[in-house]
């Protein structure tokens, strides 16, 4: 039984991975069942038996961007040092650490997907309202973790739709305010 379930759980790993790529690619728009089954080598029905619609598939993508920056958040919880504002200094280290080109690409794949199926961000704004009841609970300054959390949100916004009008330098600068504010309660 549990080799089943391991070979189901590769199954689904092999088509996730070949989903992103096709993703980062073409776009969710122009995404096939057909073409993912070709670029995972498996067949068709077996692509269905893990994901029975495109949209079972692009919901299994969200749910793995989700399950991967949970899993993050959890490991840097165990090495997040101790002070003020810890929750909002940990997530904000997991935005930051989400700047590939590779997470890049898939959530604004995912996110073009969503113009016509809306409900594909249903978890993910079940993951920020549970973040704002984190920060709301766990914040020793909420007015910084707050607006911490804000312009790093604000900030990977602009450099996922690429109009970020930062340099690298200014990037750091920001960072280092967002920590600042974080740490101390003044930027």
């Amino acid at each position: 039984m549990a080799k089943v379930s391991s070979m189901r759980s590769n199954s689904r790993e092999k088509i996730l991975d070949a989903a992103a790529h096709l993703v980062s690619e073409i776009g969710a728009g122009r995404l096939t069942l057909d073409a993912v089954a070709h670029r995972a080598g498996i067949s068709k029905g077996g692509l269905l038996y893990n994901f029975p619609s495109k949209s079972a598939l692009l919901q299994g993508m969200v749910q793995r961007i989700i399950d991967e920056v949970c899993a993050e958040k959890d490991q840097l919880r165990s090495t997040m040092p101790e002070g003020p504002n810890a929750e909002a200094r940990l997530i904000v280290t997991v935005l930051l650490n989400m700047r590939s080109s590779k997470t890049k690409d898939l959530a604004n794949g995912i996110l073009a997907a969503s113009a016509e199926e809306p409900e594909l961000l249903a978890p993910v704004r079940d993951i920020v309202r549970q973040t704002f009841e984190e920060l709301k609970s766990r914040s020793d300054d909420l007015d910084a973790a707050l607006i911490g959390w804000l312009a790093v949100e604000g900030l990977s916004s602009f450099e996922m739709h690429d109009f970020s009008p930062f340099t690298e330098q200014d990037r750091k600068r920001i960072i280092a305010a967002v920590d600042r504010l974080l740490r101390n309660g003044k930027v």
